[in-house]
């Protein structure tokens, strides 16, 4: 059986490593500096599997997943990238990748998916179906972070993207479950249709029917008129049903109605309506325990969970902590118009320790906070507004606070450098300056890290 892998990168040495790793592996290894390069030679090497880096001057590597799928789809192709926004991990299960790899790669991570890759291929070759499995908007890109548990949370927004079933979210207050609906609405092809949010608690429960579904005139005292219910106006949208675990037994059974016959009627109406609203839920509460107890239909929980995601708290993904206050505090920064943009190493380090038991929404507050009472360009600890346990955590350093804003400014560059592997045009992006000023500030405190790349 054939075994053949193209490496598409314009990283001379990851090419050659990747090329090295491979070929010892038993795997024929051709490899192309661009995307450009490999459209020229996939047809004469005839490869199985093209292995991509996404950030490459010319034709990115997505680009370049699209130009294979419409010509190769037999061909499967791994994303490979340093990037870690989610955008790109979901635009590239979307639009057809095998799979997506962080930079820096581990090399027995991409030999369990190049081998389930082929054996994926074997059992598609076998059914005779060579298709590959198809998988990845602006407004969901607070979603930050690059943890394992985040990035298989990103492919499967990619995969349910395409399609239509119901999902069922789940994590604590504060993870951002609403943000994962709207990823999954906004990357699918109904995102110019509404998306609709419904907290199911902040709705009296003699209203939720009528505002879910609508009544006609007279159905109850003060129904003055027709009035159409959010099912109905979300069209072949979405409807996000936040704190479903909060709702009674008997909508709950209106509910599964919906899901199953695609069907309801408005209150007070004799005929029923259609509805081609995806449905997608959250909740906070363990199912489990409220259908051992009753309170919750275990036929409903079934027909929302087609696809179930659960979010990982904040305490269990620290390592994205550092990401994601840069992007709350870029965030807060331009909410409020205040030129606040630094993190010092003693405010990451407090940030970290911190078990943050609401989340990134009580993180997002704290960095609000923090950057209202600056008093200059970077915030303190004691603007987070968390206690004492961020001043111990800084005490436990065992060396001063930066205090010059010189000093703060070298510090903040040379973390973010590391924290980009050296990448200077990404680092740029994330300081929220251009190329050339981060070329005059790495001059300006002699900053050249080893491993810096354009």
């Amino acid at each position: 059986m054939s075994r053949r892998i193209l490496v598409v990168d314009d990283d001379a040495s990851l090419r050659v490593a990747f090329e090295f790793h491979l070929t010892r592996s038993g795997y024929e290894v051709a490899a192309a500096s661009s995307a450009e390069e490999a459209l020229g030679v996939i047809h004469q090497f005839g490869p199985d599997v093209v292995i991509t880096d996404i950030q490459m001057e010319g034709m990115s590597g997505l680009e370049l997943l699209n130009r294979v799928g419409e010509s190769l789809p037999e061909v499967d192709v791994v994303v490979i990238t340093g990037y870690e926004d989610m955008r790109s991990a979901i635009g590239a299960i979307r639009d057809g990748a095998y799979d997506y790899l962080v930079k820096p790669v581990d090399v027995d991570q991409l030999d369990m998916v190049l081998q389930r890759c082929f054996r994926d291929r074997s059992a598609r070759r076998r059914l005779g179906d060579d298709t590959v499995a198809g998988g990845a908007a602006d407004r969901t890109d607070i979603l930050v972070g690059r943890s394992p548990r985040m990035i298989e949370i990103y492919k499967t927004i990619g995969m349910l993207a395409g399609t239509r079933a119901p999902v069922l979210i789940r994590g604590e207050t504060g993870t951002g479950k609403e943000l994962i609906a709207r990823a999954i609405h906004y990357h699918s092809p109904q995102a110019d249709e509404p998306f609709i949010a419904i907290n199911c608690t902040a709705i009296a429960e003699s209203l939720l029917e009528s505002e879910l579904f609508g009544h006609v005139r007279g159905s109850f005292t003060g129904a003055v008129a027709d009035r159409r219910g959010r099912f109905e106006l979300a069209g072949s949208g979405t409807i996000f049903l936040d704190e479903i675990g909060d709702t009674s037994p008997a909508f709950q059974a209106k509910l599964l109605r919906v899901l199953q016959e695609r069907e309801f009627y408005p209150v007070g109406s004799e005929r029923p309506r259609r509805t081609e609203a995806r449905v997608i839920a959250a909740t906070h509460r363990p199912i489990e325990e409220l259908i051992a107890e009753g309170s919750f239909r275990e036929d409903l929980y079934f027909r929302l969970r087609v696809v179930e995601i659960r979010l990982p708290p904040l305490r269990e993904r620290r390592e994205d902590i550092p990401l994601l206050a840069e992007s709350l505090l870029a965030k807060a920064a331009r909410e409020i118009h205040k030129d606040v943009r630094v993190i010092p190493a003693a405010v990451v380090k407090a940030l970290q320790s911190y078990d943050w038991p609401g989340n990134v929404r009580e993180m997002e507050n704290a960095i609000m906070r923090a950057v209202v009472l600056a008093p200059g360009p970077a915030v303190s600890l004691e603007g987070l507004g968390l206690g004492t346990l961020q001043l111990q955590g800084a005490a436990s350093e065992g060396k001063p606070e930066e205090t010059t804003l010189d000093a703060v400014e070298r510090a903040h560059v040379e973390r973010i450098l590391k924290q980009t592997g050296g990448n200077k045009r990404r680092a740029a992006s994330l300081l929220g300056i251009s190329r050339p000023r981060l070329d005059r500030i790495l001059a300006k405190h002699d900053l050249a890290p080893p491993g810096t790349t354009a």
